[in-house]
């Protein structure tokens, strides 16, 4: 069994679907569904079975003879988020508990860290997976903080020799887009918030540049097709010598005018973009810089080439934004 939290959302659902492609359906996803239409993400998907995210170690111990990987994704992922009492027990304390219980049950953890450790990248985007290389990092918000926790947990945790998963590995995500996360809210990427504007015939609205070297809309990110997330996963998980951190981005970053237009592109729309201020609350806690630096991935044996932006975008607009059934 492949047990996956988080399961119905993002990036989880989109790896239940290839798991699915493969033939896997023995497969428990731990998440919570509310009153929206986030079931929708997993209704094509066969599954062994649905757990309360209160319920996870309990499960666990009941099923621990059939599970052999663990792909933990659920998180409070809203870098907007406030309550972090909130953000500590649904971040850190259940991964913490899986680390535990993996390294005594001899079960393979893949975890999910996020580029929001890197802060406003001032110490660099290198997954330099060290004690002292963590360190320097310094997150901007409380969801980054308490993904870089679990980092230098782990981290701290590895160099002292103490009691592991048979493989382990943290994946440091950077922007991700892609189909299944409409119930993402304000949290979508800038794609699934621009495609309902521009079919309406409305502009695409960016953020002005409060910052000297940035043109507005010129902020810079390391947009990456959540299918090329999945192939990172599923190639650690047909890989079980490989552990550590890495960074799971294309290595290269673009600007969120470039985005637009993409998304134009994709639909056959001639661009007209603008721009307006950025909220001041976010101001002193923005990125305008993100780009994976790659080379540990590579050198692990990761070779796969990873989706361009405007392909990724055409993809994403054409094979389901623009269909009457979105979902994958």
């Amino acid at each position: 069994m492949i047990v996956v939290t988080g399961g119905a959302g993002f990036i989880g659902s989109n790896l239940v679907a290839a798991l699915a492609a493969r033939g896997i359906v023995n497969v428990a996803v731990v998440d919570r569904f509310r009153d929206g239409d986030k079931w929708q993400n997993l209704a094509k998907r066969e599954l062994a079975t649905l757990v309360r995210p209160e319920d996870t170690l309990a499960f666990l111990d009941q099923h621990a003879a059939e599970i052999d990987t663990i792909f933990h994704l659920g998180a409070i992922s809203a870098t907007t988020e406030r309550d972090v009492d909130k953000i500590v027990a649904n971040n850190v304390a259940l991964t913490l508990d899986l680390w535990r219980w993996c390294a005594w049950r001899g079960c393979r953890l893949i975890y999910a860290s996020s580029a929001a450790t890197y802060g406003d990248g001032s110490a660099g985007f290198d997954d330099d997976g060290s004690c002292e290389g963590l360190a320097k990092l310094r997150p901007l918000n409380a969801y980054g903080w308490s993904k870089h926790l679990i980092d230098r947990r782990v981290a701290r945790t590895v160099a002292e020799g103490d009691l592991v998963p048979p493989q382990w590995a943290g994946l440091k995500f950077f922007n991700v887009y892609g189909p299944n996360e409409a119930h993402k809210g304000d949290m979508m990427s800038v794609v699934a918030k621009l495609h309902p504007q521009l079919v309406a015939g409305q502009p695409a609205r960016l953020f002005k540049s409060h910052k000297d070297g940035f043109a507005d809309g010129g902020q810079l990110r390391d947009f990456i097709h959540v299918d090329d997330c999945v192939a990172v996963m599923l190639w650690l998980y047909d890989h079980a010598d490989v552990s550590g951190l890495f960074n799971v981005g294309t290595g290269k970053s673009r600007s969120f005018k470039d985005l637009a237009l993409a998304t134009y592109d994709a639909l056959g729309i001639p661009p007209r973009v603008e721009y307006f201020d950025m909220p001041e609350h976010l101001r002193g806690k923005y990125q305008y810089f993100t780009q994976a630096k790659t080379e540990r991935l590579r050198a692990a044996g990761f070779d796969q080439p990873f989706t361009e932006l405007e392909e990724g975008v055409r993809r994403y607009v054409q094979d389901f934004l623009s269909q009457p059934d979105p979902y994958r």
